[in-house]
């Protein structure tokens, strides 16, 4: 088996043989860790397996793999220069498109990570208000740095001691939290909705959107919306543009520009002096190759409406696992939205089922995951999620074969 090889040769060379969220060693056994291609919503791993891919590269996917304009805005820009000395003229253009497409937004700055994103939307927000502190819900992902990975090797308390947490969708915790360090608020941070892995997620109330919006105005915070994991999925706008809630920045990435590496925080136009006193930069951050991608792909989002098509893709995901969860016995929660779902089963507290359930999702062809969200994509059609559901309904009967009555 190649994948097996390609592992063998791995722990030779890299550390583990593989790190960070996508080593498939903590996943369930059978799933693949080296994958050859993607079209559409299908890869394919190194062994030839076929699988419907509810994963979309863990989000940066929404078009679909290989996405013709996608793919020939960037072949396009590749032939006339990527890294150059400068940006390309593409690096205003998208700005631009991103002004004229978020109400929030008034400049844009560019990086290539989600995690650059936040932090360089934290650093506006103490360069804006002269203060330290952050107030973050506990247990929030914002990235893979230190001042916001907790417990892992490498890292002090120090990094995060500026950090005060809250719970996600308490007013009155978030008030408490900001009391405890009256007068140095720099900002709140926020995602659109609470998609912690490992537990149900939670969709936000919109009376906590709103009282976060007020209490940011009342400290005279920022309100920083990470919209990195959900950006592009639930609305074009942002995300909490459906509450009438509009933050003051916002980070940007994953499904910015269809899987080429790009990331981008957004402003309002009283955070632009501040904006522009920071030193924050990348070698590659002003490759325009990856810009060219943004823009196509948030144009054919927009032109397309590829949104709504993932919301009907995702509804009738979501009504065909609750039909077949419960025709084979099985009580599911499925949490957050349609767009970026996530299934749990209940009472599985050491998500043994869930791991056996998602493993036989893949011997029947569909990619999903046993402890972190799903992604849909544009690029899933009705018949997709047809199929992807015979195969999930086979999964489903071998898990109540496995388990017994």
């Amino acid at each position: 088996m190649k994948d097996a090889e390609l592992r063998e040769r791995a722990r030779q060379v890299i550390p583990g043989g593989m790190y960070g969220h996508l080593n498939a060693a903590i996943f369930a056994p059978g799933y693949p860790q080296f994958f050859a291609r993607g079209e559409g919503c299908r890869q394919w791993d190194v062994d030839g397996r076929e699988y419907i891919d509810f994963m979309c590269s863990w989000g940066p996917v929404v078009l679909g793999h290989r996405h013709p304009v996608v793919e020939e805005a960037a072949a396009r820009q590749l032939a006339e220069g990527d890294c150059l000395n400068g940006p390309g003229p593409v690096m205003v253009e998208l700005a631009e498109l991103l002004v004229d497409t978020i109400p929030s937004a008034d400049w844009a700055m560019f990086s290539k990570n989600g995690t650059d994103a936040t932090t360089q939307a934290l650093m506006v927000a103490r360069a804006a208000t002269g203060r330290t502190k952050v107030l973050m819900a506990h247990g929030a992902y914002h990235g893979a740095d230190p001042w916001c990975t907790p417990s892992t090797a490498g890292t002090t308390p120090n990094e995060r001691a500026d950090l005060v947490e809250f719970a996600y969708n308490s007013l009155e915790s978030l008030e408490a939290a900001a009391a405890t360090v009256e007068g140095d608020v720099a900002a709140i941070i926020v995602t659109p909705f609470k998609h912690d892995s490992f537990e149900d997620q939670e969709l936000v109330e919109p009376a906590f959107a709103r009282g976060a919006r007020a209490l940011a105005d009342r400290l005279g915070a920022a309100l920083v919306i990470d919209d990195v994991r959900a950006g592009f999925r639930i609305d074009l706008r942002g995300s909490w543009e459906q509450y009438g809630v509009r933050p003051d920045l916002t980070a940007w990435s994953k499904a910015m520009a269809n899987g080429y590496p790009i990331a981008a925080v957004t402003g309002v136009d009283a955070l632009r002096g501040p904006a522009q006193t920071l030193y924050s930069t990348g070698s590659f951050w002003f490759s325009a190759v990856a810009m060219a991608a943004a823009k196509a792909t948030i144009e054919t989002l927009r032109d397309t409406d590829g949104i709504a098509t993932m919301f009907r893709s995702g509804t009738r995901l979501r009504e065909g696992l609750y039909a077949q969860a419960k025709a084979h016995g099985f009580t599911v929660n499925q949490t957050g939205p349609v767009t970026i779902p996530w299934l749990s089963f209940d009472g599985d507290a050491d998500l043994s089922t869930a791991m056996y359930w998602s493993d036989a999702c893949l011997r029947n062809g569909v990619y999903i995951h046993p402890w972190h969200n799903w992604f849909l994509s544009a690029a899933h059609t009705e018949d997709d999620v047809a199929r992807a559901l015979e195969g999930t309904d086979r999964a489903f009967a071998e898990t109540r074969a496995h388990l017994g009555s």
